[in-house]
C-alpha cells in the first residue's frame, strides 16, 4: 500500500493531489465514465452551514449499477444496506484532501457472502480502485 493510502476496518482512504471540489468533480466524472449511475450527492458541509455549524469540506457521492451490486445481494440480501457504493471526499485539519470508500471485500465479509460472491467483489474492488486513483492522482 502506498504511503498516501490508509486502510482501517474496511475503509480505504487515498490522499488526493487536488482540492475537495476538484477531487469530487474528477470522481463524479470517473464514476460516469465507468457507466455507473450517480444516485445522490450529499454535501455535508453545506448541510452543516445551513444550520450554522462549521464543517470542513465533506462531500458524499452514492453510485453504482444493478449489474455490479445485485450478485452480492443475491448471495446475502443484507448487503443492500451497504449498497449502492459510496465515496466520501473530505478535507482534514491540515488542509489535505482525502477520498474514502468501503472496501467491497470487507462488505462481503461483513455480510458473510460466500465463494460465489468473489467475482463480483473482485470486479467492484478493481473498479473502485481505478475510479479512486484517477480521481486523486495527477
Amino acid at each position: 500500500m502506498a504511503t498516501d493510502e490508509l486502510a482501517a476496518d474496511g475503509l480505504v482512504t487515498i490522499k488526493s493531489s487536488f482540492g475537495p471540489e476538484d477531487t469530487m468533480k474528477r470522481l463524479e466524472t470517473e464514476v460516469k465514465a465507468k457507466g455507473l449511475t450517480v444516485f445522490a450527492h450529499i454535501d455535508h458541509a453545506a448541510g452543516a452551514a445551513a444550520v450554522g455549524l462549521p464543517l470542513r469540506p465533506t462531500d458524499l457521492i452514492i453510485f453504482g449499477n444493478a449489474k455490479g451490486g445485485t450478485p452480492l445481494m443475491q448471495q446475502v440480501q443484507t448487503t443492500g444496506i451497504d449498497l449502492p457504493l459510496k465515496a466520501l471526499v473530505w478535507q482534514d485539519e491540515q488542509g489535505a484532501t482525502w477520498l474514502s470508500y468501503n472496501d467491497p471485500a470487507y462488505l462481503a465479509r461483513r455480510h458473510s457472502a460466500g465463494e460465489p460472491a468473489k467475482p463480483a467483489v473482485a470486479a467492484l474492488s478493481g473498479a473502485l480502485h481505478a475510479i479512486a486513483t484517477k480521481a486523486t492522482a495527477p
